[in-house]
């Protein structure tokens, strides 16, 4: 999965903020109009996403719009638009954040990665009886290790920080194993039956990894 997401039209601007970001390590992705946008997002996902207005084919608010639908994915909204409605209007629609052009570059990057420490790079990630350690990959049941492969624990990780949201199997198959995998996704549908195994009470009826046909999986809330 891609670390940030940006969507920009400027082409200068867009090139400048990916050479800061890539500079701090993260993995980044450009989207210059918001079909594309919403197509890279759809395919390989992303952990962040920094989000224009203004766009070609329509404006950023409605790609914020289709991205809360289904995700929690932190965004960020990056505008020369201050008019106290569109700030507004982007909050309501679920931005977390809302800055104004031109910005402050070290601003931006000290708030990505507070968004990253707070949301997405938690030392400990909880769900009822299962805890994850983000720092060392591993989890536990009741206080009871579990056995899990890498790909395992990152497919976990990715259904409880999106968990009450139906994900859909393209893109989780693209988030854990990428769109050049040699993998098939008949991959993804061993991987969760082997996690059913190993998380739930009764792996046949399970009440926190579930099946949404037609769609993809859940992770019950």
């Amino acid at each position: 999965m891609t670390d940030i997401l940006i969507v920009e039209d400027n082409e200068e601007l867009c090139g400048l903020l990916c050479d800061f970001l890539r500079a701090e390590n993260y993995t980044v992705s450009t989207a210059g109009s918001a079909e594309k946008a919403l197509l890279l997002f759809e395919k390989y996902g992303a952990r962040l996403v920094l989000l224009d207005i203004n766009l070609p084919d329509t404006d950023g608010f409605a790609v914020c719009r289709k991205i809360r639908e289904n995700n929690n994915t932190p965004i960020i909204i990056l505008t020369a638009r201050i008019d106290r409605e569109d700030k507004l209007n982007g909050i309501l629609l679920g931005a977390d954040d809302y800055i104004e052009k031109p910005y402050d570059i070290d601003i931006l990057i000290a708030k990505i990665k507070g968004i990253f420490r707070r949301r997405l790079s938690l030392d400990l990630l909880t769900d009822g009886d299962i805890v994850l350690n983000i720092a060392d990959e591993t989890a536990t049941k009741n206080g009871t290790q579990l056995s899990l492969t890498a790909k395992e624990f990152e497919l976990l990780r990715l259904l409880i920080e999106n968990k009450g949201q139906t994900l859909s199997k393209d893109f989780i198959f693209n988030s854990i194993w990428g769109s050049d995998s040699e993998s098939e996704q008949q991959t993804l549908t061993v991987h969760i039956k082997w996690l059913r195994q190993k998380i739930e009470d009764d792996p046949k009826s399970p009440v926190k990894l579930i099946t949404v046909w037609g769609k993809g999986y859940r992770w019950e809330d």
